[in-house]
């Protein structure tokens, strides 16, 4: 609402509750080529979003060249890092290095870093001194499903997001959605049953 966003970001959650696909979604806000008013979501959705409403909230096209770069995965200015297997220092140090260069094509460049927890305490540091004095032009979003891994150091220097699982009656009621939209009936019991199936 305000048109200001965080140099950094932390979404912790368990896993599959959509940290990684939110970060790609962020991207996308930040760089769409189209972002305007244009794009806000439709009134009729409702749906409530910390105490916004959604009507506030732009989204992105998702058909520019920018958008649709990031949905297949080809864009140039996103960088999507497993800390899981690339956890030490060398591996942050040459990020370090690609951050000081500006974006190619976007108006700036994402750093989405799964995992965030794995990095090695020196890995942690190297990526300490880029949060400190982050580029105008640099987004970080970290991603962990364990967020009392996560340095205090690297805590006080991001925007920290709790992601948490859907409730079975959440997830019926999503359920429910697709079956109207496919004109599919279903019982209750069998639905509530499947619900609670997908955790």
């Amino acid at each position: 609402k305000t048109n200001k966003i965080s140099h950094a970001y932390l979404f912790v959650g368990p896993r599959g509750t959509g940290k990684t696909s939110t970060a790609r979604i962020l991207a996308k806000m930040v760089n769409c080529e189209k972002q305007s008013t244009a794009h806000r979501l439709p009134s009729t959705e409702k749906t409530e979003v910390s105490s916004r409403k959604t009507e506030d909230l732009e989204v992105p096209c998702n058909s520019c060249s920018t958008c649709l770069s990031i949905t297949d995965g080809s864009n140039l200015d996103l960088f999507e890092i497993d800390a899981a297997s690339n956890r030490g220092i060398d591996d942050i140090r040459s990020l370090r290095e690609t951050i000081k260069l500006s974006p190619t094509t976007s108006k700036k460049k994402i750093y989405i870093i799964d995992e965030v927890h794995m990095l090695t305490t020196e890995a942690f540091n190297a990526l300490l001194k880029t949060l400190e004095e982050p580029p105008e032009h640099a987004l970080f979003i970290l991603a962990t499903t364990e967020g009392q891994k996560v340095p205090q150091t690297i805590l006080s220097r991001v925007t920290r997001l709790d992601f948490k699982l859907a409730t079975s009656s959440e997830i019926a009621q999503s359920l429910q959605r697709v079956l109207d939209g496919e004109k599919i009936k279903i019982e209750e019991e069998a639905l509530k049953a499947i619900a609670k199936a997908a955790d």
